[in-house]
Protein backbone atom coordinates (compact mmCIF):
# COMPACT_ATOMS: atom_id res chain seq x y z
CA UNK A 1 0.00 0.00 0.00
CA UNK A 2 1.30 3.39 -0.82
CA UNK A 3 2.48 5.87 1.77
CA UNK A 4 0.14 8.64 1.54
CA UNK A 5 0.75 10.68 4.56
CA UNK A 6 3.33 13.37 4.72
CA UNK A 7 5.95 13.62 7.47
CA UNK A 8 5.56 16.97 7.67
CA UNK A 9 1.57 16.64 8.68
CA UNK A 10 1.34 18.44 12.51
CA UNK A 11 -1.54 17.36 14.74
CA UNK A 12 -3.93 19.74 13.53
CA UNK A 13 -3.45 18.45 10.26
CA UNK A 14 -3.54 14.68 11.01
CA UNK A 15 -6.56 15.33 13.39
CA UNK A 16 -8.56 16.92 10.02
CA UNK A 17 -8.10 13.81 8.07
CA UNK A 18 -8.77 11.62 11.08
CA UNK A 19 -12.35 13.57 11.52
CA UNK A 20 -12.74 13.13 7.33
CA UNK A 21 -11.79 9.49 7.79
CA UNK A 22 -14.94 9.03 11.02
CA UNK A 23 -17.59 10.92 8.66
CA UNK A 24 -16.73 8.51 5.75
CA UNK A 25 -16.46 5.73 8.14
CA UNK A 26 -13.32 4.48 5.90
CA UNK A 27 -11.28 2.58 8.27
CA UNK A 28 -8.47 1.94 5.80
CA UNK A 29 -7.57 5.79 5.79
CA UNK A 30 -8.18 5.89 9.48
CA UNK A 31 -5.62 3.46 10.09
CA UNK A 32 -3.17 4.70 7.60
CA UNK A 33 -2.75 7.94 9.52
CA UNK A 34 -1.31 5.57 12.52
CA UNK A 35 2.27 4.18 13.18
CA UNK A 36 2.92 0.68 12.28
CA UNK A 37 3.04 0.10 16.38
CA UNK A 38 0.64 3.02 17.21
CA UNK A 39 -1.90 2.90 20.33
CA UNK A 40 -5.26 3.71 20.61
CA UNK A 41 -6.55 3.36 23.89
CA UNK A 42 -10.49 3.71 24.87
CA UNK A 43 -9.89 4.57 28.59
CA UNK A 44 -13.73 5.11 29.44
CA UNK A 45 -16.35 1.95 29.37
CA UNK A 46 -17.22 1.51 25.72
CA UNK A 47 -19.18 -1.59 25.62
CA UNK A 48 -18.75 -3.42 22.53
CA UNK A 49 -15.23 -1.48 22.27
CA UNK A 50 -12.10 -3.30 23.65
CA UNK A 51 -9.73 -1.53 25.60
CA UNK A 52 -7.12 -0.24 23.24
CA UNK A 53 -5.89 -1.31 19.74
CA UNK A 54 -2.68 -2.15 19.23
CA UNK A 55 -1.09 -1.50 16.52
CA UNK A 56 -2.30 0.24 12.64
CA UNK A 57 -3.40 -3.13 11.63
CA UNK A 58 -5.23 -3.45 14.94
CA UNK A 59 -7.19 -0.36 14.41
CA UNK A 60 -8.29 -0.96 10.58
CA UNK A 61 -9.47 -4.53 11.49
CA UNK A 62 -11.72 -3.22 14.66
CA UNK A 63 -12.80 0.12 13.06
CA UNK A 64 -13.76 -1.99 9.94
CA UNK A 65 -15.49 -4.73 11.88
CA UNK A 66 -17.24 -1.88 14.44
CA UNK A 67 -18.46 0.51 11.13
CA UNK A 68 -19.11 -2.63 9.40
CA UNK A 69 -22.39 -3.29 11.87
CA UNK A 70 -23.15 -0.13 13.42
CA UNK A 71 -26.42 1.94 11.95
CA UNK A 72 -24.93 4.78 13.14
CA UNK A 73 -23.96 7.69 10.14
CA UNK A 74 -21.92 10.33 11.06
CA UNK A 75 -22.56 13.39 9.32
CA UNK A 76 -20.85 16.17 11.32
CA UNK A 77 -17.90 16.40 13.53
CA UNK A 78 -18.47 19.92 15.28
CA UNK A 79 -14.93 20.88 17.54
CA UNK A 80 -16.35 22.09 20.45
CA UNK A 81 -12.50 23.29 21.58
CA UNK A 82 -8.54 22.39 20.15
CA UNK A 83 -6.46 22.69 22.89
CA UNK A 84 -2.90 22.65 21.20
CA UNK A 85 -0.73 21.42 23.89
CA UNK A 86 3.11 22.83 25.20
CA UNK A 87 4.28 19.21 23.26
CA UNK A 88 4.33 19.75 19.97
CA UNK A 89 2.89 16.66 19.08
CA UNK A 90 0.22 16.24 21.28
CA UNK A 91 -3.07 18.00 20.27
CA UNK A 92 -6.54 17.79 22.50
CA UNK A 93 -9.51 18.22 20.80
CA UNK A 94 -13.13 18.05 22.55
CA UNK A 95 -15.49 17.16 19.89
CA UNK A 96 -19.07 16.11 19.14
CA UNK A 97 -20.62 14.06 16.61
CA UNK A 98 -23.70 14.19 15.22
CA UNK A 99 -25.57 11.92 12.94
CA UNK A 100 -28.72 9.78 12.10
CA UNK A 101 -29.23 6.08 12.96
CA UNK A 102 -30.57 4.58 9.80
CA UNK A 103 -32.25 1.81 11.31
CA UNK A 104 -34.80 4.44 13.26
CA UNK A 105 -34.01 7.67 11.12
CA UNK A 106 -33.33 8.96 14.54
CA UNK A 107 -30.40 11.36 15.03
CA UNK A 108 -27.96 11.49 17.44
CA UNK A 109 -25.01 13.56 19.22
CA UNK A 110 -21.97 11.63 20.97
CA UNK A 111 -19.21 14.35 23.12
CA UNK A 112 -16.29 12.84 23.12
CA UNK A 113 -12.57 14.22 23.83
CA UNK A 114 -9.17 12.85 22.03
CA UNK A 115 -5.73 13.28 22.74
CA UNK A 116 -3.79 12.82 20.04
CA UNK A 117 -0.04 12.37 19.79
CA UNK A 118 1.62 12.75 16.31
CA UNK A 119 5.17 12.05 15.45
CA UNK A 120 6.55 12.28 11.56
CA UNK A 121 3.04 12.40 10.14
CA UNK A 122 1.78 9.53 12.29
CA UNK A 123 -0.48 8.71 15.05
CA UNK A 124 1.39 7.31 17.58
CA UNK A 125 -1.18 7.02 20.38
CA UNK A 126 -4.36 8.34 21.21
CA UNK A 127 -6.93 8.40 24.42
CA UNK A 128 -10.49 8.12 23.07
CA UNK A 129 -13.08 9.23 25.56
CA UNK A 130 -16.23 8.64 24.61
CA UNK A 131 -19.67 8.25 25.63
CA UNK A 132 -20.29 4.48 25.41
CA UNK A 133 -23.57 3.98 27.29
CA UNK A 134 -24.58 7.16 25.16
CA UNK A 135 -24.29 5.38 22.17
CA UNK A 136 -25.78 2.09 23.26
CA UNK A 137 -28.81 4.31 23.94
CA UNK A 138 -28.82 6.16 20.68
CA UNK A 139 -28.60 2.48 19.24
CA UNK A 140 -31.39 1.30 20.92
CA UNK A 141 -28.75 -1.10 23.11
CA UNK A 142 -28.71 -0.17 26.03
CA UNK A 143 -30.78 -2.31 27.94
CA UNK A 144 -28.73 -5.24 26.53
CA UNK A 145 -25.76 -3.20 27.33
CA UNK A 146 -26.76 -2.95 30.80
CA UNK A 147 -28.03 -6.77 31.10
CA UNK A 148 -24.43 -7.73 29.21
CA UNK A 149 -22.52 -5.72 32.59
CA UNK A 150 -24.66 -7.37 35.14
CA UNK A 151 -23.64 -10.88 33.82
CA UNK A 152 -19.64 -10.06 33.98
CA UNK A 153 -20.13 -10.38 37.92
Amino acid sequence: MPDTVSASLGPREVLARYQRAMLDKSADDLADLYAVDAVHEFPFLFPGMPERYQGREDVRAGYRAAWGTSPAQPQEIREVVVHESTDPEVITVEQLVTGTVTTTGRPFSFPGLLVIRVRNGRIVHVRDYMDGLGVAHAMDRLAAVVAGLSDRR
